[in-house]
């Protein structure tokens, strides 16, 4: 079985000027751990992106978008592409945030182009899936992960699948400070693990799955333990240095 090293990603969502993200950056890279026990990635939005990349340059952490259109160019005003975000050496993009599901309309199918699109332009997607708390207690929570995670993969040939990471983000657990038990975090993380399994076992063993929904400090050492989960996507938490750096020690 491969070995998946441990991913931390901070998603700033819309925080952040240049000058902060300067200053965030310098305060958090010396509090991270060694570049072989985990890696970690900060999102950031579009307008800190070059200072973040600057900042980080010569360094383990990765900077990622937080979004990108499908098109490589076009009359999609207010859009950006994935090769603007590599002219920028940008490492990769989240993609699917319940956010942007929920404000911006995102779409499994529009997510299943943007996520071959990203591929091929080299960067690393993270995919956000996750059902609502509605569809949690109605027991429809694998079939709303199905869904996503088959749409989103389908076009993908199976020797990509490991090259995607998966975040399960629970949408009532974002921004809400509830958090999953251990137990709802890894039958869903290993629900989709399996319907990676389903496309290709070894890209399921390659695959990296995060738990995002109020992580922090105080509960990342019991969320990070669990067998399924690789890592986590962290929101607000990661706004803080000493706080993402802990839950990067965690992981």
């Amino acid at each position: 079985m491969p070995e998946r090293r441990p991913y931390v990603a901070g998603n700033w969502k819309m925080w952040g000027t240049r000058a902060q993200a300067r200053a965030h950056v310098k305060a958090l890279l010396p509090l991270l751990p060694g570049p072989d026990a985990v890696d970690v990635s900060l999102c950031v939005p579009f307008t800190a992106l070059a200072t973040a990349v600057s900042e980080t340059d010569r360094t383990p952490v990765k900077v990622l978008a937080q979004n990108m259109h499908q098109g490589e160019h076009g009359a999609y005003t207010g859009e950006v592409s994935a090769p603007m975000l590599t002219e920028l050496n940008v490492d990769g993009v989240v993609l699917g945030h319940s956010e942007r599901r929920q404000y911006c309309g995102e779409t499994d199918a529009a997510l299943c182009e943007k996520l071959a699109a990203a591929l091929a332009a080299g960067l690393e997607p993270i995919l956000c899936v996750g059902e609502s708390e509605q569809e949690r207690e109605a027991g429809e929570t694998e079939r709303k992960l199905r869904h996503q995670v088959q749409t989103a993969l389908e076009h993908l040939e199976p020797d990509r699948l490991g090259e995607v990471v998966i975040a399960y983000e629970p949408i009532w657990a974002i921004g809400t400070g509830k958090v999953a038990t251990p137990a709802q975090a890894q039958e869903a993380i290993a629900f989709i693990r399996a319907l990676v399994g389903d496309r290709d076992e070894g890209a399921a063993q390659r695959v990296r799955l995060l738990y995002g929904g109020s992580v922090e400090p105080e509960n990342a050492n019991e969320l990070l333990a669990l067998p399924d989960v690789d890592g986590a996507l962290v929101g607000g938490a990661s706004l803080d240095a000493e706080s993402l750096a802990a839950i990067a020690a965690a992981a």
